[in-house]
């Protein structure tokens, strides 16, 4: 009885190793990893890109997945901090061997994950990290929003023409490459416009008092202070500002775009304006069905962050799609290549396959996206018309929208 025993319990187990093997063959899932800040500092950036890209996960899963296979995207949060984003980035590709990685939003954190994917042949799309020295980590990394000399170029021409200033006044974030770097290019438009950067103070990230510096540049009497930081600081900034009687224009880039902004900077934000990557008041269709979508979804309008998310999801799932990975001869011929494969992602994750991918993201064009048109230039960056926008009663109004 125990001799049968022991047959019957080997003739189970064999059966049950064939069966999970049979399992783990068929798991068709192309999988990817995305990498935001969804706690610390500037935690609204990451939620906000993280509901984009479900938004279109959701989209593409509902339409069948890409060429017939369901898409899953594995997520990590970085705190907000750039030694947490490369220890995030080295998981998705070391341990969960994402086919691609989406993120980050600030480009401190891309710049601390992008070298590893980049070492590891893995393509990864920022959202929305402007900073220049992103996409010349390699020619693995890609973005799907304008940069920074073109931010700070479109705010410089605002200051300059539409609000009629001459003297302007910086206060930045002296640890960000983000603010630095828009600070920078904010500065030498100006100047080759005929304007005059008269002061400049700076801080860091995390700080909450504001008034030495304010009362230094209010002393220079500027027509405009230039601020390129964050929601967080920003808001206290503007608070400080104005009870120190500082009443002139206030203006900044795309780190403004947080509802939080608003909650905490309140009425000393009137008279203030930043650029950004989309208007909810653009009629374009693509426009106003994300935004109709969302609403439903979550109740809100979207910041710039979740349309910019979605784009880069939609992005890479077009360049999988186009790349041909996905292919039935191209699959079977990768089984056969890997007899060992349990899964499809272990058969087609291979340097050749992402290699095909980077290519087909290179030859993006004219792609109908949420904040634009989005075509990938030479240098694997997105040339996109900003917007500027004001605000005005508590809530975001409109300005104008400069070109490249």
């Amino acid at each position: 009885m125990k001799r049968n025993s022991k047959i019957w319990w080997g003739l189970a187990l064999a059966v049950v190793s064939m069966v999970l093997f049979s399992c783990a063959k068929k798991e068709d899932v192309v999988i990817l990893g995305e990498f935001g800040s969804l706690t610390g500092g500037t935690a609204t950036f990451g939620k906000s890109t993280q509901r984009g890209i479900e938004m279109a996960l959701e989209e593409v899963n509902k339409a069948g997945g890409i060429q017939g296979k369901p898409v899953r995207i594995v997520v990590e949060d970085d705190q907000s901090k750039p030694e947490e984003a490369a220890t995030a980035v080295k998981k998705l590709v070391n341990q969960d061997k994402v086919l691609m990685v989406l993120g980050e939003v600030a480009s401190s954190r891309s710049l601390a994950g992008a070298p590893i994917c980049q070492e590891a042949k893995v393509p990864m799309i920022t959202p929305s990290s402007t900073n220049p020295k992103v996409t010349q980590v390699g020619d693995y990394i890609f973005r799907v929003c304008f940069l920074d000399p073109f931010q700070g170029e479109v705010m410089a021409k605002f200051a300059r023409n539409t609000l009629k200033t001459s003297k302007a006044a910086i206060l930045k974030d002296i640890k960000n490459d983000y603010s630095v770097g828009l600070a920078q290019f904010f500065t030498e438009t100006f100047k080759n416009l005929g304007g005059a950067v008269i002061a400049e103070e700076s801080y860091s990230e995390g700080d909450i008092e504001f008034r030495a510096q304010l009362t230094s540049l209010k002393a220079k009497k500027p027509d405009v202070i230039f601020i390129p930081g964050y929601y967080t600081e920003v808001g206290l900034i503007a608070r400080q500002a104005r009870d120190l009687g500082i009443t002139i224009p206030l203006i900044g880039g795309d780190g403004w775009d947080s509802p939080r902004l608003i909650e905490i900077g309140g009425k000393a934000l009137e008279n203030t304006y930043y650029s950004n990557h989309y208007t909810p008041d653009d009629p374009r269709p693509e426009v106003q069905k994300f935004l109709a979508d969302f609403k439903a979804k979550y109740n809100e309008i979207p910041d710039a962050m979740a349309p910019l998310g979605y784009d880069a999801a939609r992005i890479a799932f077009d360049a999988i799609k186009r790349s041909g990975i996905l292919d039935e001869k191209n699959i079977k011929d990768a089984y056969r290549q890997n007899t060992q494969a349990k899964s499809l992602m272990e058969a087609i994750n291979t340097p050749g396959n992402r290699e095909r991918i980077r290519d087909a993201l290179a030859q993006t064009k004219d792609f109908p996206g949420v904040t634009g048109l989005i075509t990938i230039d030479e240098n694997r960056n997105a040339k996109k018309a900003a917007v500027v926008l004001k605000i005005e009663d508590g809530k975001l109004k409109y300005v104008e929208t400069i070109s490249p």
